[in-house]
């Protein structure tokens, strides 16, 4: 299977995707383990090996999970005629795995058979759905990953503790549990000394998988990103906001590379999760494009106050 998606399948984009991520929740949901956490994937966000960009929002998601399904431990991928361009090849028989990008759409040039669902809207442009298929490293032959940069633990710590000081959240600690009050616009923690290691992560790595977490919520107030879900989400609109803060915590995680630990109270929101993928298939694009702004607003906040 080539770069492109037959026109009949892209409208099913939505659902094909979701419903991967669904079955990888509800396979690691007994132990609350989900794909992008430790132990499973190298702690790195899936890149395009032809433009050396890290994929966005619920793609991330998606290419973790085939990842973790057929055990690739490499995070580079590229469509078909991407590796053409290396000069390497996709082995015979192997299948791409799906991603979704999208692309504007002026209504005057399209006829109703070519469009597919609206996703977003932006100021006066209007984007559309497309589906395409990419392929991972190990899939292919003619091409070697380059070296990654390596890093010591210490150099990691240090540099997402500079990060969170450079976002200016107020942290206070002390704390029996980890939370971020609206009512003060503070993220409240248990002390560092109070994590403890796992068998994938430091207890330094364990107190930062938590904070990013928190930061993302941080990210939410009304006088930042204003993210709010009103009626389509209902009364799932908190469990919505975990699943944002979930995501958006992994993809923090994985920029760092440190591992990145499910919470203690995940057992309260993954049966919310569920419920609401299963019930709207664009759920988690919507949770991965606020995720991936929250990641945006956090890491360009940081760069200024570091370069002020």
């Amino acid at each position: 299977m080539h770069g492109t998606v037959p026109s009949e399948a892209k409208s099913d984009v939505f659902s094909s995707i979701t419903s991967k991520i669904v079955s990888a929740i509800e396979s690691g949901a007994p132990q609350f383990v989900m794909p992008w956490h430790g132990g499973i994937l190298p702690p790195t966000l899936p890149v395009n090996a032809a433009t050396d960009k890290a994929y966005r929002g619920v793609n991330i998601v998606a290419l973790w999970v085939d990842a973790m399904s057929k055990r690739y431990i490499s995070g580079y991928w590229a469509s078909y005629k991407q590796w053409q361009t290396f000069g390497a090849h996709v082995r015979k028989g192997e299948r791409g795995s799906i991603i979704v990008f999208y692309k504007p759409l002026d209504q005057p040039e399209l006829g109703v058979q070519d469009a597919a669902p609206v996703e977003e809207q932006r100021d006066s442009f209007r984007f559309v759905a497309r589906a395409s298929h990419v392929f991972n490293v190990e899939q292919v032959d003619g091409w070697t990953p380059p070296v990654p940069e390596d890093k010591s633990i210490v150099q990691i710590n240090e540099e997402v503790a500079a990060f969170i000081e450079a976002i200016g959240a107020d942290v206070r600690h002390g704390f029996h549990g980890a939370r971020y009050r609206r009512d003060l616009d503070c993220i409240e923690m248990p002390s560092p000394e109070m994590f403890i290691g796992t068998p994938t992560s430091s207890p330094v790595e364990s107190y930062h998988a938590v904070l990013c977490h928190e930061c993302v919520h941080w990210s939410g107030a009304g006088h930042r990103l204003g993210r709010e879900f009103g009626k389509r989400f209902g009364d799932k609109a908190y469990a919505f906001e975990e699943l944002v803060a979930e995501l958006g915590a992994a993809f923090l995680c994985s920029a760092f590379r440190i591992t990145n630990e499910p919470r203690p109270d995940h057992a309260a929101y993954v049966s919310s999760w569920l419920d609401i993928l299963n019930h709207d298939t664009k759920a988690v694009f919507t949770a991965g494009s606020k995720a991936q702004e929250a990641v945006e607003y956090l890491t360009t906040i940081a760069a200024g106050n570091t370069s002020a």
